[in-house]
Formats: C-alpha cells, structure tokens, sequence
C-alpha cells in the first residue's frame, strides 16, 4: 500500500528559499528578511558562497537577528545609508491575498522591513501555503507598532477600526521592537474589507509608527506547498 508522506514545514520553507534564490545575481544589494523562512534563504547565500558563486553580493539586514544570523554564516552587510539602493529583498510575510498584499510583523520587525521593501526594485515574498488567504486578516492579527509615548490612547482608535487590539507581550513583559516601540495585535474578526482605506487611517494616527500592511509591494511570491512550489507574480495578480 502506498502512503503519501506530507513534506515536513522545515523542508517547504528551505524548498520555497532555494527558489526565491533564484532571483539573486551577483553584484546585487540584497535586503535580507526576518523569519524562519529567510533563516533557510540565509543558508542558501552562505552554501552558495562557500562554492565559490555570490562573492559580490551585500546584504542590507531587516533585523538585529538576521543581522546576526548573516554575519555568523560569513555574509557581508550594510546599512541602508551605505547601500540606499536595494536590488532585491527577500521576505517572508504571515498572510498574503489574491493580490500580493500582505501581512507581516509577527516577528516584530514590521518597521525595518517596510523601510528596506521601500527602498527595493523587487520584493520576492516567500511563504507556504498555510499563509494564502483569500481576505487579509482572517488567519493572522494585524501588527500595528506603536511610540511607547501615550501608547494607552491607542486601543480605543484601533477598536473604532473594527480592530481587537491586544499588547504584544512575552514572558510577562511588553515585546520591544529594534525600534524601541511597542506593538499592538489587531484581531478583525471578518478580516480586513478596506486593507488601503485601513492604512491610511493609521498613517494619519499620531503616534503609530507602522502597521504590518503591506500594500502593493510585492513583486512575486514563492509559495511552498505539499504539492511543490509555486510562484505568483503581481502581473498574474492583476
């Protein structure tokens, strides 16, 4: 009798990392992304290094532990005032619709993140399959990174948005971002109707730094299924 194993999370996110490789060339500034995902990618450019490919590639971190991670696997960095041109990042993201919009934040590095997708040609999001979904918000909470200055007066406007707001904490403290902000989880519970309408509200709050909506950034999206990997680019989105 034949039994389908079912590959294993681990080895979906090094298969859709070795594929979202395959946007990189030499000579290019390479954001780098934070996440068990880009954990896979950061292997990638470090095997491919040691073979001898990749000597001219420099990444511009998003994160203190990707900047970490790189710098222990022997890949040069740089800082987005050293490099302020990005070829290419590579990212994971905690939802992704139809549309290539995104989720992201769960590991707490939305801000960083947002900045260096800014300042890229392409974002090449990878991601497996569990992260599709058909409307934003309905599997993951949305991230919204708040200054810790009157971080109390926040909940309410995010309630009047339809948002179930919760202070991200771990092991019984406030999680701080690199940023030294805050970040309130934000639970819609029919997801998110208007995700543009949305960012704009809480790009005109003062004192939200960012949110985790990330709005016609993507250039594709690899996404790693039981069934292979696949890739979606904004031209078949639209």
């Amino acid at each position: 009798m034949h039994t389908q194993t079912t590959p294993d999370p681990e080895s979906l996110k090094r298969a859709a990392a070795e594929r979202a490789a395959e946007w990189i060339r030499d000579g290019m500034t390479v954001g780098l992304g934070t996440g068990s995902t880009v954990r896979h990618l950061l292997d990638v450019i470090a095997e491919r290094r040691a073979a001898g490919e990749w000597q001219s590639i420099v990444g511009v971190p998003t994160s203190e532990d990707t900047a970490q991670r790189a710098r222990r696997l022997g890949i040069p960095l740089a800082t987005l005032d050293e490099r302020p041109r990005v070829d290419l990042t590579i990212d994971g993201a905690d939802e992704v619709d139809p549309e290539l919009r995104l989720i992201k934040g769960l590991g707490a590095a939305l801000l960083r993140e947002k900045i260096v997708a800014a300042a890229s040609r392409e974002l090449v999001i990878v991601a497996d399959e569990s992260k599709v979904v058909d409307l934003l918000g309905t599997k993951a909470p949305l991230p919204v990174e708040v200054d810790p200055f009157g971080a109390a007066i926040q909940p309410e406007f995010l309630r009047s948005l339809g948002g179930e707001p919760v202070l991200r904490v771990r092991d019984g403290a406030p999680v701080v971002t690199d940023g030294g902000n805050l970040i309130y989880d934000c639970r819609f519970p029919d997801g998110i109707a208007d995700p543009e309408g949305l960012e704009a509200n809480l790009a005109l709050r003062p004192g939200i730094i960012e949110s985790g909506l990330f709005l016609g950034m993507a250039t594709a999206v690899v996404i790693a299924g039981a069934g292979g990997v696949t890739v979606r680019t904004r031209e078949d989105a639209r």
